[in-house]
């Protein structure tokens, strides 16, 4: 039922919901269940077309790059090739295993969303309750609604009696959701709509009664689980810039063997002789190791990524980090610490901060103007206050292995902390005050009131925590220095300031009062409560921002990056911890969920980048943020841990799931996991993908190079009608064996000091831009001309295989010394130290003594036709080879690489 989708089910009053699904609070009948599960169909999601192996297989074949290695196989079978040949088509087996294995993954969302499905629901049917499978309930049903229960489907409140719902799959935020009927306006948020339960969510306390609206995809997890069904993965910038680098790396060889073949055969040469020859400069020009190198480049980045307690599920996602130019960031435990953390109090006509952040005890009590109040000397109004914080209290303070943690409701349990930094056993208040009864807080009442029996006291205390604004209306008097005094209106006044003022800072308040009970009352209710109070203070308390995201998001800006936070959170805290953190100015008002759906795609876009901080948003509007920004040119990186923030996370350029708090949906949907919920490590990760981008590039400029100076050597001796410089094995050995132990460790090049200081790679920038095309073209042309050189000079004395020889290891030595120098870019490799990476020396010092085996053995001398050389021969080499490092360098030093991209920093505007 495509309609149910626009209804505005929370906007209505009850009687216009029972009328719209023709139903009544008696439940349904048999006849009518029947008719209504044929006209809207099971409530479960759409069954999907499993993607068998195969078809993964396929998909991973469907790439330019894949197609320039079957040709370059193909071409070796032909030639006679065949360890070339082989070597080529394991690398393109590993490759699409890989990529399988990785696509099977991804397919699993769609399941861990299927398993958030009630299997069960009890719904009052025929005149009585009746327990049925969740997928036979349809529009119209009356849910009966009790503690632990999972909701079956998206439903209007009818009945609550304290009604409480973990929302935090769907909304992300932690605290229970007090549920009543009533309605609300059309543009209320959906964590606000009150009056709603929605499917896979769970009764955490109470019970009551509600009425079916929508079922299976017409819900909101249904929504979502469509989204993430007919969501495409784009791909990414590594993907398709290595696709468009293997479509010109393939369009050229051919071009090139077609070039040799017609030149050779005009000048004379043998066709078949040709034929062979073109085939050779082609493999030459393919570098078949690239995706062996980036497969082995990528897999040791997300090694270290897993140090920095970044998990990584899809190896490309990795490169894509290095080119994000916005991240969008939750508030909750990843820019704060989700631990709330009583920063100051007022009571008694004083104002008192208090240090130390989360859950951990530590911690002093100050008064604000810096005199030190400790132990005995707190004062009787002070020791009330921590008193009903200790005993209005459902929550526990429990010390582990790893750390402080709270049981129950995180403010609560700030209140506990709060009473051991006075030095209070939080423990000792259920003893020291035995509770007889308590009325729970409700979002109706915004209150909790507990009756507690007082060791030593005669009489019974009523103690209550809750809204400042409610409990002010409650109370007559008011706790100053140990005296009840009338509370007046300049009192009252007071009180509503101070509250404004930590409101203002971003804080959440909650005020405390207290009233005497005789000792025979046994249960409380409501009229004692709501009348007669003495009033005795306020809490001010904070999620405590994590130190270190305030330097990670000055990295990230420093980066180039811009930070954007959104939250389900009110637009006063979300304003206050944007500033705190730094990624937008004091003062910026944050975006809201209801601005967004009046805002054009640009306009969405341009907020996001200008102000930096959305508030109050509902699961579909990261989405339309994301999609925003995406349109705009941006790539970005997108953090979430509910079911709602799946699609945004599959959407997302690179999609960061945490890993403490995450869904299991949330981890299936996404690139990466963060396994300490932290910002810091989202821009950790950052740098890891720039260092691997860096790696890779440098790495695919060291091939191309070392290829196209084969290619120049080869083609050059053609055009001058000399014998073949190098027979095929030796042009194999450099490609498969040299290229190898030189290139792996050039991608496991250490990261730089300045890596985070450099602007994002422009995301329509190829894998190869003007400078390193230079580079290419310059350290090319010197090492085809070495290379030439030394083989004619050596092919005048008359020896073809000496002069063979001589050209093969040159070309082999060329790689020892560039494999130092291509380890940066822009600034002298002496800089970053010449020794700093021991991987390249002992890839180089493998390369060189597999080298001397090729030239000085009888194995060597049987498979490559070589001859030994002299100290002589071997001196020569090494002064014609070590010159691409010198030329390198002080290319480097005249600053011919540098880069003329702007640095595109992104402070808050």
């Amino acid at each position: 039922m495509k309609s149910e989708t626009i209804v505005q089910w929370h906007a209505l009053d009850k009687d216009q919901v029972l009328r719209l699904v023709a139903a009544d609070e008696g439940g349904l009948k048999d006849l009518q269940v029947q008719e209504r599960l044929r006209k809207h169909g099971p409530n479960e999601f759409k069954s999907v077309k499993s993607v068998s192996p195969l078809e993964l297989v396929f998909k991973q074949l469907k790439s330019p790059l894949i197609y320039l290695l079957a040709a370059a196989a193909a071409i070796s079978l032909v030639a006679g090739n065949l360890i070339d040949a082989a070597v080529v088509t394991v690398v393109v087996i590993l490759n699409t295993i890989l990529g399988t294995i990785q696509e099977w993954r991804a397919e699993r969302s769609l399941e861990a969303l299927r398993q958030l499905a009630a299997p069960k629901a009890k719904v009052r049917r025929n005149g009585r309750d009746n327990e049925i499978p969740a997928s036979e309930v349809v529009p119209g049903d009356v849910l009966i609604l009790e503690t632990g229960a999972r909701i079956a489907a998206d439903s209007r409140v009818l009945k609550s009696e304290e009604l409480q719902i973990n929302e935090s799959t769907l909304t992300g935020e932690s605290q229970p959701v007090f549920k009543h009927p009533g309605r609300h306006a059309e543009n209320q948020a959906l964590a606000d709509r009150d009056n709603m339960v929605w499917m896979s969510t769970a009764v955490t306390g109470g019970r009551g009664k509600a009425i079916v609206v929508s079922t299976g995809t017409n819900t909101v997890l249904g929504e979502i689980a469509e989204q993430v069904r007919t969501l495409e993965r784009d791909e990414t910038p590594l993907q398709r810039r290595l696709g468009e680098l293997a479509t010109k790396l393939g369009v050229a060889s051919v071009l090139l063997a077609a070039a040799l073949f017609v030149l050779g055969v005009l000048r004379g040469y043998d066709v078949v002789e040709m034929l062979l020859f073109s085939v050779a400069a082609a493999v030459a020009a393919i570098p078949e190791g690239l995706p062996a190198i980036v497969g082995i480049t990528l897999a040791l980045g997300v090694q270290r990524m897993a140090k920095r307690n970044a998990i990584v599920r899809r190896l490309p996602a990795v490169e894509t980090l290095g080119s994000t130019t916005v991240i969008c960031s939750d508030k909750t435990g990843t820019i704060t610490k989700n631990e709330m953390t009583v920063t100051e109090l007022w009571v008694g006509g004083k104002t008192y901060e208090v240090t130390g952040l989360g859950f951990d005890p530590t911690g002093e009590i100050h008064l604000q103007e810096g005199a030190e109040t400790s132990g005995p000397d707190y004062s009787p109004d002070l020791k009330m206050l921590l008193i009903i914080g200790g005993a209005a209290n459902n929550a526990r303070l429990i010390e582990r292995e790893n750390g402080w943690q709270v049981e129950g409701n995180p403010s609560e349990g700030a209140m506990l902390v709060l009473a051991a930094k006075a030095g209070y056993d939080p423990d000792l208040f259920r003893i020291s005050h035995r509770r007889k009864h308590e009325i729970p807080f409700s979002s109706e009442h915004k209150y909790m009131a507990v009756l507690n029996e007082v060791k030593g006291q005669a009489n019974s205390a009523i103690y209550v925590k809750g809204a400042p604004e409610h409990l002010i209306g409650f109370s007559t008097h008011m706790l100053e220095n140990g005296l009840t005094v009338e509370m007046d209106e300049s009192r009252r006044r007071m009180v509503e300031l101070v509250g404004d003022s930590f409101a203002r800072k971003g804080l959440r308040v909650i005020a405390a009062a207290l009233s005497e009970a005789g000792n025979d009352l046994e249960t409380l209710d409501r009229s004692k409560v709501e009348n007669g109070l003495t009033f005795v203070g306020l809490w001010g308390m904070v999620d405590p921002v994590r130190p270190e995201a305030i330097q990670a998001a000055k990295s990230a800006q420093e980066a180039g990056i811009r930070v954007v936070m959104i939250t389900g959170d009110n637009a006063v805290t979300a304003s206050t911890i944007a500033s705190e953190v730094g990624m937008a100015r004091s003062g910026v008002t944050p975006v809201t969920g209801p601005e967004i759906d009046n805002m054009s795609d640009e306009a969405l876009a341009r907020h996001a980048l200008e102000t930096g901080t959305f508030a109050r948003v509902s699961p579909a509007h990261k989405l339309r943020i994301l999609e925003a920004l995406k349109q705009s040119g941006e790539i970005v990186a997108m953090t979430g841990d509910g079911v709602n923030d799946a699609p945004a996370l599959k959407g997302a350029d690179i999609g960061i799931a945490m890993g403490r708090s995450g869904t299991e949906v949330a981890k299936e949907s996404a690139d990466i996991i963060l396994t300490d919920d932290n910002f810091r490590t989202i821009v950790n990760a950052v740098e890891e993908g720039r260092v691997i981008f860096g790696n890779l590039q440098r790495t695919i400029v060291f091939l191309i190079t070392t290829n196209l100076g084969e290619i120049m050597t080869l083609a050059t001796a053609l055009l001058l009608g000399l014998p073949l410089p190098m027979t095929a094995a030796m042009i194999l050995w450099i490609n498969l064996v040299t290229d190898g132990a030189c290139t792996v460790p050039i991608g496991l090049e250490p990261r730089h000091v300045d890596v985070l200081r450099r602007p994002p790679i422009p995301p329509g920038e190829g894998i190869l831009d003007r400078r390193q095309i230079l580079r290419i073209v310059l350290l090319a042309t010197l090492v085809g001309t070495g290379t030439l050189s030394l083989f004619v000079y050596y092919l005048d004395a008359g020896n073809v295989a000496k002069a063979q020889t001589v050209a093969f290891t040159v070309l082999a030595a060329f790689q020892w010394f560039y494999a130092f120098a291509a380890r940066t870019t822009q600034i002298s490799v002496f800089s970053a130290g010449l020794f700093s990476n021991r991987w390249i020396v002992l890839g180089v010092a493998s390369a060189i003594i597999l080298q001397l085996a090729a030239v000085h053995t009888t194995v060597g001398h049987t498979v490559f036709h070589t001859v030994s050389l002299t100290l002589g021969d071997w001196s020569l080499i090494i002064m014609v080879s070590s010159t691409i490092f010198i030329l390198d360098e002080v290319l480097k030093f005249l600053g011919v690489y540098r880069t003329a991209r702007k640095s595109m920093k992104a402070s808050p505007r």
